[in-house]
């Protein structure tokens, strides 16, 4: 089974965001990127995949941030090959325009499998995976959190769960794009050397694309505001009898209890 993945780098919120001078974007001169959460999920799941049954991990990423260290770890953790996408301002990407990218990949390779994370905290038009498999004309399930592979009917069922922790087990014919949750085991810890030597070891191909007309077609963000400040935390002290009327009276207060 060949599996393809689709890794996006996104800003890193441990480092304070700014708003641009147009007030309609984040100022990127400084922001840090890392690996989406959930698109590392999917990196592990895949190889999971391909231990259990065999067949070869692709791993595709937009040319956002250190791109190449995040390529080189998908490799030091399993992956067979590497895919850079180069466009102009890729950071800024659309989730329906990646999906127009991403769909051309898919028809130029053989694949069985497309897994995503399930949303990355900046898709603000909505997954991508789900338009990718629109596009594409296969199935497509979200918010998954395990898979297993069925070789003779050429399917997979996967996990996929709902509010409140329900989880249904899904049987699809392949191909069909995933959108990971979370992989069945955390992503695995590759230390830095084994890193190190995939980036002299492995190669990269690199595709450049033209960044798609249908821009601002579906989005349109008017301005960016910072969170504003309401007020401050209070510290409780005292014993904890003391804690548990101060926090009575708290919630009474704001009306949580009666």
């Amino acid at each position: 089974m060949n599996i393809l993945v689709f890794l996006k780098q996104v800003p890193d919120l441990v480092e304070e965001l700014e708003v641009d001078a147009s007030g309609t974007n984040l100022d990127r001169s400084w922001i840090r990127y890392i690996p989406s959460e959930q698109d590392e999920h999917a990196v592990e799941q895949a190889i999971l995949l391909k231990e259990a049954y065999g067949g070869s991990v692709t791993v595709a990423a937009l040319e956002i941030g250190d791109i190449d260290d995040a390529l080189f770890t998908s490799f030091a953790k399993g992956a067979d090959s590497l895919i850079r996408i180069s466009l102009e301002n890729a950071q800024e990407l659309r989730s329906h325009e990646a999906a127009e990218i991403y769909a051309k990949l898919f028809r130029d390779g053989e694949y069985d499998l497309i897994l995503t994370g399930v949303q990355a905290i900046d898709d603000l038009d909505g997954p991508v995976g789900a338009r990718l498999a629109t596009i594409l004309d296969i199935p497509y399930i979200g918010v998954v959190r395990g898979i297993e592979l069925e070789p003779e009917s050429h399917s997979v069922r996967v996990k996929k769960e709902f509010p409140g922790g329900v989880v249904a087990v899904l049987r699809s014919p392949l191909p069909i794009v995933v959108g990971i949750q979370s992989s069945e085991s955390p992503p695995r810890y590759v230390p830095i050397a084994r890193i190190r030597q995939a980036a002299k070891s492995a190669s990269i191909n690199n595709l450049s694309f033209a960044t798609g007309s249908a821009k601002n077609q579906f989005l349109v963000i008017e301005r960016l505001y910072k969170p504003e400040q309401t007020g401050g935390a209070e510290m409780i002290e005292g014993t904890p009898e003391e804690i548990a009327d101060r926090l009575i009276t708290l919630f009474s207060e704001n009306g949580l209890v009666r």
